[in-house]
């Protein structure tokens, strides 16, 4: 697939001046448990908290155009942590979306592939199946040898399946993908 936007679940999102409202952002009182505990913090122009802030504050433009919500892994362990519970990676995915809706350049080019991979296999194998996933993103971004060593040995000590495993109602799981949206 050549656009990350074909794969993405159906619906526009809300108005950006909405999301504030939606996401019970005025109730974050920046404690930054969400940024203490996130695990690509390091990665981030914006910590998760300023996120947070930037959006009650409307900054929409400097926010879709941050390397930040691209580097987001979507672990939730901001939004477990936080607690006026605060879906921040929730957020997070509402940004991308936005981004992409409003063809905003992707700071992070190699993320947006990779998300689109991820997501391309999910809707197509019902789960993440590791190795057509990284074929998939290998071909997007033409860099087919970087990893080769690291992929062999995961190949080899059977971390890496040949073939997807099956699961229980996985046309539901594409549904997520072509069905009304929010």
């Amino acid at each position: 697939m050549s656009d990350i936007s074909s794969i993405l679940p159906s619906g526009s999102p809300p108005d950006f001046s909405s999301l504030a409202e939606i996401a019970n952002v005025q109730d974050c009182f920046q404690c930054q448990k969400c940024s203490a505990g996130c695990p690509v913090a390091f990665a981030m122009d914006y910590k998760p908290n300023q996120v947070i802030q930037m959006v009650s504050l409307g900054m929409k433009d400097r926010l879709l155009a941050c390397n930040t919500i691209w580097i987001c892994a979507s672990c939730y362990t901001c939004s477990t942590r936080c607690p006026n519970e605060i879906d921040i990676a929730g957020v997070m995915d509402w940004l991308r979306r936005t981004a992409l809706k409003e063809n905003v350049p992707v700071a992070e080019k190699g993320v947006s592939f990779f998300h689109a991979a991820f997501l391309d296999s999910v809707r197509t194998h019902g789960r993440v199946h590791e190795l057509s996933m990284m074929a998939h993103y290998k071909m997007k971004t033409r860099r087919y040898f970087d990893d080769m060593k690291l992929g062999w040995r995961m190949f080899t000590r059977g971390k890496l399946r040949i073939f997807p495993s099956n699961i229980k109602r996985k046309k539901e799981v594409a549904g997520l993908f072509t069905g009304p949206g929010p």
